[in-house]
Formats: C-alpha cells, structure tokens, sequence
C-alpha cells in the first residue's frame, strides 16, 4: 500500500491507495496530521508515501516520523520527475493540487487533449495537450468565494448559501445572488469547453473539488467527474519516482 498525503492551509487530506484505486480518505486538521499519521503507519505496512503541501516547508517531524516505517518517500518539489511535461512560464508557482489533477486526468486517459477543472475554494481551468503537456490554465474565485464578497463588498446584499432554489434567473434577492454565483460558475466553465474544443478536436472534460458535483448537475457538457483526481494523479507521480 501507498500513503498519499495532501497539506492544505488549514487541513490535511490523508489517503491510502494501492496501484490503480484509493481505498481510504480521511480530512484532519493540519495540527493533528502528525499523530494521525503516526497511528496508520504503525497499523500498516506502507512500501512508499508521497507528501505534497501548498506551503512548499515540509514538516520534518512528519518526514522523520515516516521515515523509520516507510521506505520510499517522495515530496513533491520543483525537481521531482513528472509523467507529463510542463510548459508554464513559471513552473516554480504552479500549484502542487494543479499538477497532480492534470497528472490524474493524463492517467485515465492518456493521448486526449484534456481540460482539467478543479472547483474549490478557488477554480483552476488547465488544458493538458494530447502529447502530454501541460499548457496552461486560468485561476478564478470559486463559489463560495464570490457568494462572500457579494456580502463583503456591497453594502446590502446577505450572505447567501450555496444550497437552496436555483432558478434561471432569480425571483428575490437570495436566489438572485445564489444563481448569479452559480449559473454564473456554469456559463464560465461552458464558455472555457467551448473555445478548448474548438482549438482541441476531441478533448475531454475532467471536473473535480468540493463543487465539482454540484456544478455537473447544471452544466449541459459530457464530463467526467472524479473527486479523487487529486490524489490519483500524486499516487501516480510516487510510482513514476519510486519503483515500487
């Protein structure tokens, strides 16, 4: 087994995988990784970890704790080796989650121009070619994101949720503001599909994040939604570094 360890600001996604498939998925709070992980370690017999972090300051602790159970350990950095190439301008501010996801997508389906979205916090729009390159992407504020900043910087609209009616167009405040951020989504990622298409016969969709599902019940596209994207593509980063 593999462990797939995934840092965020605040909280920590904690995966076990084998070769082909995640078997187990926990969130904890960043300040509760160490132990939690100490636990599984000493519970399971891993051949190899990969520990990816937005903070690019790995916890040594953690490093060393691992260390003492698991023989191949990889941290993703700027010079761990990628099943895909890179063609951004600045590869050193690319996004760990944004790799692994178009990595991910690549694994499932190699030599099709892929457009990889990943919805959370923020919205990440990245185009992988056919050849297996990654292109590029576009970040934009993810749902929960534009619903606040209504309610931040005006000076009388509420914070409105997420969930409830989604008309087309809004009949009062409340679902206009909860269509305006959610249709609104939807019109964004159709046009990104679009105009990826037309420049990429072919191409297919992968949609992953917390609103991944959510935004597939409105979108009018075939796409491939997969939560687990993320996690799949470090599982395969570790085995293209580790031979396992």
């Amino acid at each position: 087994m593999r462990l797939i360890i995934d840092q965020g600001n605040s909280a920590t996604k904690l995966h076990i995988a084998t070769h082909d498939d995640i078997i187990e998925s926990v969130v904890t709070e960043n300040e509760d990784m160490l132990e939690y992980v100490r636990s599984r370690i000493a519970d399971n017999s891993f051949k190899a970890a990969i520990y990816s972090s937005v903070r690019r300051e790995y916890d040594k602790r953690l490093i060393n704790v691992m260390s003492r159970k698991i023989p191949h350990i990889v941290c993703m950095g700027n010079t761990t080796h990628l099943p895909i190439g890179i063609e951004y301008r600045t590869p050193n501010t690319l996004g760990h989650d944004r790799i692994a996801a178009a990595v991910g997508a690549w694994s499932i389906s190699p030599n099709r121009p892929l457009l990889v979205v990943d919805a959370g916090t923020a919205i990440t729009y990245d185009l992988v070619s056919a050849q297996g390159k990654f292109m590029g992407g576009n970040i934009a504020a993810g749902i929960e994101m534009r619903l606040q900043a209504l309610h931040e910087h005006t000076g009388r609209l509420p914070r409105v949720k997420s969930d409830g009616e989604l008309p087309w167009l809004g009949y009062d405040t409340e679902t206009a503001i909860r269509s305006g951020a959610l249709q609104g989504t939807a019109y964004e990622l159709e046009g990104y599909i679009s105009t990826c298409e037309a420049e990429n016969p072919g191409l297919l969709v992968f949609l992953t994040g917390g609103d991944a599902e959510r935004l597939a019940t409105i979108i009018k596209r075939t796409i491939f939604v997969d939560r687990n994207l993320v996690p799949k593509g470090l599982n395969r980063i570790l085995e293209y570094n580790v031979e396992i």
